[in-house]
């Protein structure tokens, strides 16, 4: 069995270290040499595995997206009925892994950045592709042909409440948009 080297482990730390530095920062003005820091490895180590800052951050926004689809999955998993689908992908948007304030300002500054940079605008949309496809396939049987719409502002409101969340309104993010998601299908 192969041993298992450093550099995974070291590549982590530091994925993680630019989660935490972004996040308490508030900003992508963060060095690699802060980050290194915080990771407990040297800067050298740190442009030796990611090369530069940019790819630094869209290693961590690439964690961020696969913690995301993890809990997503999680929620999923054993749910048939279609409108119990949509409020675990809900919950799952704001569950403790993906809604820590860490991780709301790398996201706030994630949404920024995909404006400029084109690999962050390729992750950001694939983002947004995969939201709107699982809210569509469940809110088809319940909204019919309304189902894109509902699950435009469903996925507004998610964004929309982690930009509150940056300013410092963390409550009921969930139940928010449950009682949205309820009246818009009311209506239907």
């Amino acid at each position: 069995m192969p041993k298992l080297g450093m550099e995974p482990i070291r590549r982590a730390a530091l994925v993680e270290a630019a989660i935490d530095e972004i996040g308490d920062a508030g900003t992508l003005d963060v060095t690699v040499g802060r980050i290194a820091r915080r990771a407990g490895v040297s800067s050298a180590l740190a442009h030796h595995y990611f090369g530069n800052k940019e790819s630094l951050f869209l290693a961590a926004m690439r964690k961020i997206l696969s913690d995301y689809g993890r809990t997503v999955r999680a929620a999923l998993t054993g749910r048939d009925d279609p409108r119990d689908r949509i409020e675990a992908i809900i919950r799952a948007s704001f569950d403790e892994t993906n809604f820590r304030d860490e991780v709301i300002g790398a996201w706030l500054n994630f949404y920024v950045h995909a404006q400029k940079v084109p690999a962050a605008e390729r992750l950001l949309k694939i983002y947004q592709r995969r939201l709107m496809s699982n809210l569509c396939h469940d809110l088809r049987p319940l909204a019919g042909e309304r189902a894109e719409l509902v699950a435009e502002v469903l996925a507004a409101l998610i964004d929309g409440i982690y930009i509150r969340a940056a300013l410092g309104d963390t409550t009921g993010g969930a139940t928010k948009v449950l009682d949205v998601l309820d009246h818009m299908l009311e209506a239907t």
